[in-house]
């Protein structure tokens, strides 16, 4: 074997692999409904890995404290949860529905004389958590996909009927 045939083979074995192309991510959208509010809104927020810097803007004003009309930038991988678990369950065209997102301390302290259960440093307070249900799904499915993600907290509420998700140390609780 001479050298040129030795350099030849070795540079075409060395030659890159061709990759397959990574399919484009759908842009992700959310849809929700505020129950206090009654206000509606469907906006894509993401684009492969890039959070839209308005869509952002306009879920932390959806999402503010109802009470006092503070807001809070929401934690992008709290939104990036929700995405998710809508995608598992699949099955379903309804709007979340948002029974409570950001939670100023005013609130929370309010909340918490009255008697509600909520923590005293709750992650609402860091717009880090979100409570949650569809009109058309027993909160368990919910929950359940939550679970599965083994993101973040899941809280099931199955008396008031809501699913709380947070960005937190993963855990499960029922109440």
């Amino acid at each position: 074997m001479n050298r040129r045939y030795f350099l030849g083979v070795s540079l075409s074995a060395m030659a890159a692999p061709v990759l397959a192309k990574r399919p484009a991510e759908r842009p992700r959208a959310l849809s929700l409904h505020h129950m206090h509010t009654d206000e509606r809104i469907s906006v894509v927020y993401r684009e492969g890995d890039h959070y839209k810097r308005s869509a952002l803007q306009q879920l932390n004003f959806f999402l503010r404290d109802f009470r006092t009309g503070d807001t809070m930038p929401m934690d992008p991988q709290l939104l990036d949860i929700l995405y998710d678990v809508k995608a598992s369950l699949g099955d379903t065209e309804a709007r979340y529905e948002i029974l409570s997102a950001y939670r100023s301390p005013k609130t929370n302290a309010m909340l918490r004389a009255e008697g509600h259960g909520v923590a005293r440093n709750s992650m609402h307070l860091y717009g880090q958590a979100i409570d949650i249900r569809f009109p058309d799904l027993a909160p368990s499915h919910i929950r359940d996909a939550a679970v599965a993600l083994g993101r973040g907290g899941v809280g099931y509420y199955p008396s008031s009927n809501f699913v709380h998700v947070d960005t937190g140390n993963v855990r499960v609780w029922k109440s």
